[in-house]
């Protein structure tokens, strides 16, 4: 007698064999999950230990199944950066014409809160969430893309699997500052930056600050390159412009890692007496809409903030829509020239 051998598929694990496993609630495991603020670091490491000994993955189609909402949150790290309103209005105009509704939360710079956010996000079951410069690591990130489909900005992870990234091209924007300035004749040129309190590759500053520096040692000026720091974000930083403006060895020209500094110290400058650019050249990052209002008249470096958001909106809809593979785009950066330099 021939037997036929049929090869039963294992049972695919869920959620409650990670819970009975570690020997906790459903409820506990999916805060890990989560993420959640305030898990213990006992809880989480009983529930790790589970999710690697069964090899549990969370699953994002299974969450699919139970319907779409036709919402997308909207996460920025703040409202009072200009550049972030074309941003967000392309990527709203892209969800708007596939009939989705994006709900906008502030993540205030700090951790904490977004990643409550992000949490509130997944419980209210969204179908995508397009966060803007997050300050949450790069593994939290991984671990909600696991929950729910996530497209990043101003985040550098070119190598992340799990969610997409669209960014301007901070690193070569920085260059093209340093060469627009360099081919007007300057050479002791200067960048004004901020304190990095956890410096990361992901962090657009920290991309900025390496094209500034890889272009002055490419012109032979490695000797002047310097990066001047102000607070960091969220402090006064208006002594940190005047402590520049009044050192004895201030540069000849600087650039400025973001209009958000640069509009500031422009005005700062011009009311202190000093001329723009006759004293000081000053080049920016963003172009914002206020850099360009003539009596401002800012040189800055342009991300295209249409085009970034736009690429945003549709690398989500596209993970929504059940895309797997990463997918991390730069946009193009370009100057625009103003009376500043």
């Amino acid at each position: 007698m021939k037997y036929q051998i049929v090869n039963t598929p294992k049972e695919r694990i869920t959620i409650r064999h990670v819970a009975e496993d570690a020997g906790v609630s459903v409820a506990a495991v999916s805060k890990v999950l989560r993420n959640a603020y305030g898990v213990s670091d006992l809880l989480r490491q009983k529930v790790e230990t589970s999710i690697e000994k069964l090899n549990y993955r969370p699953s994002v189609a299974a969450r699919a199944m139970r319907g779409r909402t036709n919402t997308i949150g909207v996460l920025v790290v703040e409202l009072s950066n200009p550049f972030l309103a074309g941003v967000i209005e392309a990527a709203n105009a892209t969800f708007s014409h596939s009939n989705y509704k994006a709900l906008v939360g502030i993540g205030r710079s700090k951790s904490p809160i977004e990643a409550s956010m992000i949490e509130s996000m997944i419980d209210n079951r969204m179908d995508g969430v397009l966060i803007i410069a997050p300050r949450i690591p790069r593994k939290m990130v991984e671990r909600y893309s696991q929950q729910i489909p996530i497209v990043a900005i101003a985040h550098h992870e070119p190598h992340a699997l799990t969610y997409d990234t669209a960014n301007s091209d901070d690193h070569k924007g920085a260059a093209l500052a340093v060469e627009t300035l360099l081919s007007r004749g300057y050479e002791d040129i200067a960048m004004l930056s901020y304190t990095l309190s956890d410096p990361r590759p992901s962090e657009v500053a920290a991309q900025r600050e390496i094209g500034y520096r890889e272009r002055m040692e490419q012109a032979g000026l490695e000797a002047k390159a310097r990066i001047i720091r102000l607070p960091a974000p969220g402090a006064d930083r208006s002594e940190g412009i005047a402590d520049f403006l009044r050192a004895k060895d201030r540069p000849r020209a600087v650039f400025v890692w973001s209009d958000l500094d640069a509009v500031p110290l422009l005005n700062a400058a011009r009311m202190s007496g000093i001329r723009v650019p006759e004293d000081l050249a000053i080049i920016g990052y963003d172009n914002s809409p206020p850099a360009a209002i003539p009596l401002v008249g800012l040189t800055s470096i342009d991300q295209n903030p249409p085009r970034l958001g736009g690429t945003a909106g549709q690398m989500l809809l596209s993970r929504i829509d059940g895309r797997e593979e990463a997918q991390h785009i730069l946009i193009e950066p370009a100057v625009a020239i103003r009376d500043s330099i």
